[in-house]
This record gives C-alpha cells, structure tokens and sequence, in this order.
C-alpha cells in the first residue's frame, strides 16, 4: 500500500469514528456546571385495567375493617390477603360501603384526597395508601435487553428505562428515540432526541404506566441486517448449485 492510500485509510478511520462520537454521546448541548430544572409536572394518572392496591386506615383498626377488602379469615395469628381494585371500563372501582368510585384521569395524590372526603362522613381522620401494582414499561429496539419492566416506585425517567435494558447499543440511534403512549384508546407519539439536554423537560421524560420506548436502528444496522439476509440467501443459492454440479458430474 502506498503512503498516499495508507493517509487515505486513516483519514477515513479518524472521519467515521467523529461521526460515531457524534451520534452516540448523550447531553452534547450541556455545559460544565449548567443547571437544569427538570419540569416534573407529569403526574401518572389511573386508566383503565390498572391495578391498585387500596388500603385505609385509623387509629381505631377495626373501624377501618369495612373499607378494606380481604380474602380468608384470621386463623392461627395469620393475616387475611387483600385484595385488588381494576378499574373498569368506566374508569370506575367497587369500593367498600361507598359503591363505585370513578378513579380514571386521577392522579395518585388526587384519588386519595377524593376517597379521604367520601371517607370522613364513616371514619375519623381516615389514611389512605394507593399503590399502582401494574406499572410497567416496555423497551424495544436497538438497545441490549429489550423487554417489558416492572416499576418498584411511583415514577421512572426514560433514562431509567433504557438502563433496565441495558442502554442502547452503538447502532441505535440516540437522536430518534420514540416514546408511545396509550390512554384509554388513544395513541400518542413522541421523538426524543437524547443528544440534547432539551430532553429533559420533554413531557414524555417521565414515563407512565405502559409507555412503549421504541429505539430505531441506524441505516448501518439496517444495512447490515439485508446484507446478512442476501448473504444467506446467495449461500443457500450456491450451496444448492455445487451440490447439483457433484451430483451431475458423479452421474457422468
């Protein structure tokens, strides 16, 4: 190889792996030290067929007894099992004493107060635990372990979810990165690009239950992928042709 064509090589190598910097470092907009305030005003709100898991309490505990739902009976110092509220399609639960109670498009926060005042004319100074047992995330695409997750807490970022899945891999592409939402039937989608700081206060930074965070493949991937496909295809095409060729030829 002559100096002229070595040059060349390495100034493509040095140009491509530019590029790649480019395309694969998150935050490339943020400066040292910058502060950003995060927008975290994206409360979960409940839809239908969540899960949740209701529990009211006294200071007197058997006061409270009527308004939490259990399976079995107390026997040999074991607790009953409480049960589940889903919230049907009317966005509505069957709760205790109160008959339905339509929780749909409620915050957390919101569907307490809501059960607090229903609770006031039976209890006095009821607490009220609302737990989301359904809350999961959906990761697909270009990253290292697509998958569905479970959510421990009561919010998780995008960022979050993609490090369950182990981040994206060097082919997905961090400027495309698509969150899709589901309420009650209605689709939304929203392209985020994690090369910018911007993405922080995006309104789909913080997930809700059953968001879909879908990473796309780069053109190389893709390309790689068809060629991968081609290759076997031409392989199958001539392993066929040299076994005809013995064949024939053994016949001869």
């Amino acid at each position: 190889m002559g100096l002229r064509a070595f040059a060349l090589v390495v100034s493509t190598i040095l140009i491509s792996s530019c590029g790649s910097k480019k395309d694969v470092v998150y935050f490339q907009n943020a400066s040292a030290f910058e502060t950003i305030v995060s927008d975290n005003s994206n409360l979960n709100r409940f839809k239908i067929d969540d899960v949740l898991s209701i529990n009211v309490s006294t200071l007197d505990p058997q006061a409270s007894v009527p308004f939490n739902i259990m399976k079995g009976i107390v026997e040999g110092g074991m607790r009953p099992e409480e049960l589940d509220y889903i919230i049907d399609k009317n966005g509505e639960i069957d709760f205790p004493v109160l008959g339905t109670v339509k929780l749909l498009g409620l915050s957390p926060g919101e569907a307490k107060n809501l059960l607090t005042e229903r609770l006031k004319d039976y209890l006095k100074d009821p607490i009220i635990n609302i737990r989301l047992k359904n809350f999961t995330v959906t990761v697909l695409g270009a990253v290292n372990r697509p998958g569905t997750y479970a959510v421990n807490g009561e919010q998780i970022t995008v960022l979050e979810a993609l490090g369950l899945a182990g981040d994206l891999n060097i082919k997905g592409m961090r400027d495309n990165v698509m969150v899709i939402r589901d309420f009650n039937g209605t689709k939304v989608y929203t392209r985020i690009d994690l090369t910018k700081k911007e993405v922080l206060n995006s309104p789909v930074y913080y997930l809700t239950q059953n968001d879909v965070v879908y990473v796309e493949p780069n053109k190389s991937l893709i390309a790689s992928a068809t060629l991968d496909s081609r290759s076997s295809i031409a392989l199958s095409i001539a392993s066929i042709i040299i076994t005809t060729t013995v064949v024939l030829i053994t016949r001869n």
